[in-house]
């Protein structure tokens, strides 16, 4: 299975597509998709949206695992953060590759197996499972791939338990 990890932004959105199979975690490849301060918004957008069609002709992946939404301080950020993740999600049910949404204390659980883990610990973490020799750079980056980390351990749980037949 392979899973496109996202982390969504306006001036960068990491992104990181890892193959599971059997309990081997491989990454494929990860990056950013970079858009320039002071460019209007529906341009950072387009480009945004442009990128991840790209990505996901390219490299096909199964499933899309993108990071539920939290901003508890400044609105304008969540507002431009949440119009990402919108063409972001556009992008994969164009092409038809299901979503999953994860909250940072899932990713957190998934990775570190704490929920209140450090980001260092998180970033420590994707280095050790991915075999990297140092932690993906910018943060967001790292970040994607955590989620996408969290979407292979999660996605074989949940199919192992919708293969159980209630009594």
């Amino acid at each position: 299975m392979r899973v496109l990890g996202i982390d969504p932004g306006i001036a960068i959105a990491g992104f990181g597509f890892v193959d599971k199979q059997g309990h081997k975690l491989s990454p494929v490849q990860y990056g950013s998709i970079q858009t320039e301060a002071h460019t209007p918004q529906e341009t950072r957008l387009r480009q945004i949206y442009e990128s991840t069609m790209a990505l996901l002709e390219k490299y096909k992946p199964d499933a899309m695992a993108v990071e539920k939404l939290f901003f508890n301080r400044n609105v304008t950020t969540a507002f431009a953060v949440g119009q990402a993740r919108g063409v972001i999600m556009l992008a994969a049910a164009q092409q038809g590759v299901p979503i999953a949404e994860y909250t940072p204390l899932q990713v957190k659980q998934a990775v570190v197996g704490y929920g209140k883990a450090e980001k260092r610990q998180v970033q420590e973490m994707v280095k050790m499972l991915l075999k990297l020799s140092v932690i993906p750079k910018p943060d967001d980056v790292a970040d994607a791939l955590a989620i996408a980390i969290c979407h292979a351990h999660s996605a074989v749980l949940q199919r192992k338990l919708s293969e159980v037949k209630p009594r």
